[in-house]
């Protein structure tokens, strides 16, 4: 009886120093990439997506990375799984809409800046901005 108890113990502390370390990865990849160590960051990022699947702000910092090493494709896989995880998310349309614009895609990054214009909330600015940024370049 007392081994049985034991063991349930030990598989509840192990699940919940489990749980704790899953939580760290994310925090981790945050402190690493305002420090500017992308490479080590993109590691955290991506245990934390190991553990939570559907952690929208690590595929988000996972594009922001690909965009400093200039990993246009990547950062592009990145926001459209964020996009697919929450399709409002304001930054990762923004992001895509600004990469689409620099990839000369005129006409898909109209269409995101509009989608961001119909749901904008903390990026409306920035919208705006963009919107004449893709007319100007757009007549060229």
């Amino acid at each position: 009886m007392k081994k049985i108890i034991l063991k349930i113990i030990l598989i509840f502390v192990f699940t919940i120093s489990a749980l704790f370390a899953k939580t760290d990865f994310f925090n981790e990849g945050v402190n690493l990439f305002n420090n500017k160590k992308f490479e080590e960051a993109q590691f955290k990022f991506e245990q934390n997506i190991v553990y939570n699947p559907k952690s929208e702000q690590s595929y988000l910092y996972l594009s922001k990375i690909f965009n400093k090493l200039e990993k246009k494709e990547l950062e592009e896989q990145n926001l459209n799984t964020v996009m697919l995880i929450n399709p409002k998310n304001e930054e990762a349309i923004y992001n895509l809409a600004k990469l689409k614009l620099s990839t000369s895609d005129y006409e898909k990054s109209r269409k995101l800046n509009e989608k961001l214009s119909l749901i904008c909330n903390k990026f409306c600015t920035k919208n705006k901005k963009l919107k004449v940024e893709i007319e100007n370049l757009s007549k060229k």
